[in-house]
């Protein structure tokens, strides 16, 4: 695995993913994924856990955007820059959004955000692949670019 461009392929497709979430979530506010809500919960939990101070409703935000961005970047970076990544790309997403919506409620962040209806289950799956997709079709772009 080459490192560039499997960070490369890995963060188009955390920046596609999370921008995909902040514009259906203002779309369709009754049942988009709130992706932004798990994580700000789960800062709080954090900074809670540490006793530091909780920060103000804008630079929660902010951070959990960063946050996201790069773990999800990280996550995404597994596709790889190989034969496959295609394929790849697909698996780790649709297992990201599966644990999307499984792994919450056990977490103690709440179930709603990403499993409040039949609809809200499949976008959070359907994301986190296309997620996956984009960084696979980076991936494999970037590996025709390089032959």
């Amino acid at each position: 695995m080459k490192l560039l461009p499997s960070l490369a392929a890995g963060f188009a497709g955390a920046v596609v993913l999370t921008t995909l979430h902040e514009t259906v979530r203002r779309l369709r506010p009754q049942d988009a994924p709130r992706m932004d809500v798990l994580g700000e919960r789960g800062l709080r939990k954090i900074l809670r856990l540490e006793d530091l101070p909780q920060p103000d409703h804008g630079t929660l935000y902010s951070a959990t955007m960063l946050g996201d961005v790069l773990s999800n970047g990280l996550y995404y970076t597994l596709v790889g820059s190989g034969k496959h990544s295609l394929g790849r790309g697909a698996v780790l997403g649709a297992l990201a959004g599966v644990g999307g919506v499984v792994l919450p409620g056990s977490m103690g962040l709440g179930t709603a955000p990403s499993n409040r209806t039949p609809q809200t289950q499949a976008m959070t799956v359907a994301w986190y692949t296309v997620g996956g997709l984009v960084a696979g079709l980076v991936a494999q772009a970037l590996r025709q670019r390089r032959k």
